[in-house]
């Protein structure tokens, strides 16, 4: 376990040598990794950082309004809609390295365009142990590590949570008092819920997958997850109201882990599956039916691409 009163003033100390007098923009999604990176390099160059949440259209249910309302004291905070680009850009993508890729490349061209306004020559990220793992060996590329394009437009690329597992960075980020929304925040793949939806991505299927992660997060708060989700995994007959329909299949993943390189499916008690279902049905015409996965991690990944 990390040494939260060594690793701080050191990572700030870093942070600072990296970026010298120049200015900097961090990636700013909400969850704890990145939330914590930030507020390191807040306290370690103040205004030569300019936080940067981009509304790709792929996020949870409330999370733009809910960034806004969290990093209001930051005075810098840049938040960029940039849905549409987002969209163009994975439309008629089906493979999922692809998808990263695309999304990875598209965040970089984001923070860069950000950073010529405001002259930054940094980029700094929150990237942690697992998303280095992961991206260097054969298992899947993160848009922050694998998926970033061959040329990115910055001096240089500041991590520094690289070496820090999901349970240290909570610890990090519980000693510099970040709310507990944020601390003890489920993880969010860095896709989005791109990686939750089968095959391409459209406007459709994102309405579909982001309500049903809302209702899934709500259903599932009791269980405590490490990580719980709802994902698009095709299409399949079903019945509404007298109407035979071919409707939007939904998962449902909820798993139990330390550090998301293991994982075990949580046991999930029938009433509250019924619930789920039920709420997912109910609340969306087009979802014909709702399953539940039972795979640990491995063979299965905790995310669906």
């Amino acid at each position: 376990m990390v040494d939260v009163e060594t690793f701080i003033p050191e990572a700030k100390a870093e942070i600072a040598e990296a970026i010298g007098d120049d200015n900097a923009v961090i990636a700013l999604s909400g969850g704890v990794d990145s939330s914590t990176a930030a507020a390191l390099a807040y306290d370690a160059i103040g205004d030569q950082l300019t936080p940067v949440y981009v509304d790709t259209g792929l996020m949870r249910k409330g999370e733009t309004e809910q960034i806004r309302e969290t990093f209001e004291y930051m005075d810098s905070l840049r938040i960029v809609d940039a849905t549409d680009r987002f969209l163009d850009e994975l439309e008629g993508v089906t493979d999922p390295e692809e998808k990263r890729h695309a999304i990875g490349e598209q965040f970089i061209r984001e923070f860069e365009t950000v950073a010529r306004e405001v002259e930054a020559e940094y980029l700094v990220q929150g990237t942690i142990y697992p998303d280095r793992i992961e991206s260097e060996g054969t298992i899947k590329s993160h848009h922050n590590v694998g998926g970033l394009p061959d040329v990115v437009d910055f001096d240089g690329i500041v991590e520094p949570m690289r070496d820090l597992y999901k349970d240290e960075v909570r610890e990090v980020a519980r000693e510099l008092n970040l709310e507990e929304i944020i601390s003890e925040r489920m993880p969010f793949p860095g896709p989005g819920l791109a990686v939750r939806i089968i095959g391409e991505v459209t406007a459709e299927k994102l309405d579909v997958a982001r309500e049903a992660n809302h209702v899934v997060e709500e259903e599932l708060e009791e269980y405590e997850p490490w990580q719980a989700l709802a994902a698009v995994i095709g299409k399949a007959t079903g019945v509404k109201g007298d109407n035979r329909v071919h409707g939007w299949v939904v998962a449902v993943r909820s798993v139990e882990s330390r550090d998301g390189m293991t994982a075990r499916a949580q046991e999930i008690d029938w009433e509250t599956l019924q619930r789920i279902q039920s709420r997912i049905t109910g609340e969306n015409d087009t979802v014909s039916r709702v399953v539940y996965d039972v795979t640990h991690k491995p063979p299965a990944t905790i995310e669906y691409e």
